[in-house]
């Protein structure tokens, strides 16, 4: 499932015109890099942490260790929603099924969500707070701010 979170979080980043490809496999601490399309504009590169999560009744929480955060720029949190599978009296997670979310956080939020463990298990808490300004299309906006791609013309 996280290498279909990472082709969605790139076709979203690649409809909005960030130039985006995938890190090298088994790369720490980043999975996308992006960049301005334009050859001419100054190379400056975003690097981007997808986290997935599948079940919709999860608690959108992801797994982020510590030293991580130094390897990126903005995590990127995608909740694919594809069923319940938590409730055990639920026998068909597809009744649970919704629209996938997109929480593009950059880094210094994401260290305020975080929350360290001492079983090594550390999480980026994401449930119960207000994320309206980094969720799906404004998320993605931040991306493009960081990288100064205006919004494609016809």
């Amino acid at each position: 499932m996280h290498d279909a979170a990472e082709f969605l979080v790139m076709g979203h980043l690649l409809r909005r015109n960030i130039l985006t490809y995938k890190a090298p496999p088994r790369n720490e601490g980043y999975d996308l890099i992006c960049m301005h399309p334009d050859p001419r504009r100054r190379a400056k590169v975003v690097r981007v942490q997808v986290k997935s999560r599948y079940q919709t009744d999860c608690d959108k929480s992801v797994f982020v260790r510590g030293p991580a955060f130094s390897a990126f720029d903005f995590l990127i949190i995608v909740l694919l929603n594809i069923g319940w599978y938590f409730d055990r009296e639920c026998t068909r997670p597809r009744i649970g099924r919704q629209d996938v979310e997109f929480i593009t956080l950059p880094r210094s939020a994401a260290k305020r969500l975080y929350n360290p463990a001492k079983s090594g298990m550390d999480r980026v808490r994401t449930m119960g707070r207000e994320l309206g300004r980094y969720k799906n299309e404004k998320g993605f906006e931040l991306i493009a701010k960081a990288l100064r791609v205006p919004y494609p013309t016809p």
